[in-house]
């Protein structure tokens, strides 16, 4: 009699103990799966700040250089009508 209840007790504790066991090893991949999606997340937020800053430095680049090109066109331009002016006089 004592036997049995020292086996039921056995077989609680180890039921309790499995059950925990699993509880903590599904929590660790709940974890894991809120770590790798925060960090795929900053690698998103990260890659497109990026394009963006990437765009956004293009864009002015580009403004700059269309600036410059256009100053030098409008030089050569008067250069020319001056050679023209003193040609033609």
């Amino acid at each position: 009699m004592i036997q049995e209840v020292a086996m039921k007790e056995n077989a609680v504790i180890t039921i309790i103990s499995i059950t925990i066991i699993v509880l903590n090893m599904m929590m660790i991949i709940v974890l894991d799966i809120k770590n790798a999606i925060m960090m795929a997340t900053m690698a998103e937020v990260t890659a497109v700040t990026m394009a963006e800053i990437t765009a956004a430095t293009m864009a002015e680049v580009t403004v700059v250089v269309m600036a410059v090109i256009t100053v030098v066109v409008k030089d050569v331009a008067a250069v020319g009508a001056g050679c023209f002016n003193l040609i033609n006089n």
